[in-house]
């Protein structure tokens, strides 16, 4: 299974707020330290804010917070949450896609049975697992020749 984008963008931004937890994190802030977009990083930080991952604060100081303690956060239930928009394949949209062998079809069972088996497997993490520590940058390495 591929994530999208989108999803590695909210998990970054996770991960950095799980290594200072105290602290609120702007979504400016998070995108230049991944050299991310930020237009779609706070897409994905408004995503986890409406599941309840996270809080957002107006003004000075403010930004994003984790909502709960690393500890409680479930990687499976943050990357469904996620890729919610994202259908696995076409007859998982919503509308149900076009696929013209959807009446016949046993893959589509399997399929669905494999992502709940992935979701569960990510589940037994959680964003304490993969904080990341704060003053540590993401920056491009310095070149030792002196360019």
């Amino acid at each position: 299974m591929r994530l999208t984008s989108f999803t590695d963008f909210g998990l970054r931004a996770l991960m950095r707020m799980a290594g200072e937890p105290d602290r609120a994190h702007s979504t400016a802030e998070i995108a230049a330290e991944f050299g991310i977009s930020r237009h779609h990083l706070t897409k994905a930080v408004q995503a986890l804010a409406a599941a309840g991952f996270v809080e957002t604060r107006r003004g000075t100081g403010g930004g994003a917070v984790l909502a709960s303690a690393p500890e409680q956060l479930r990687l499976g239930d943050i990357v469904a949450v996620l890729e919610r928009k994202s259908a696995l394949v076409e007859c998982f949209q919503a509308d149900g896609g076009a696929c013209v062998v959807t009446p016949s079809c046993r893959l589509k069972g399997i399929l669905a049975d494999a992502r709940s088996r992935f979701l569960d497997d990510l589940n037994a993490y959680t964003l304490a697992d993969c904080a990341l520590p704060a003053g540590v940058s993401f920056g491009l390495p310095e070149r030792g020749d002196g360019s």
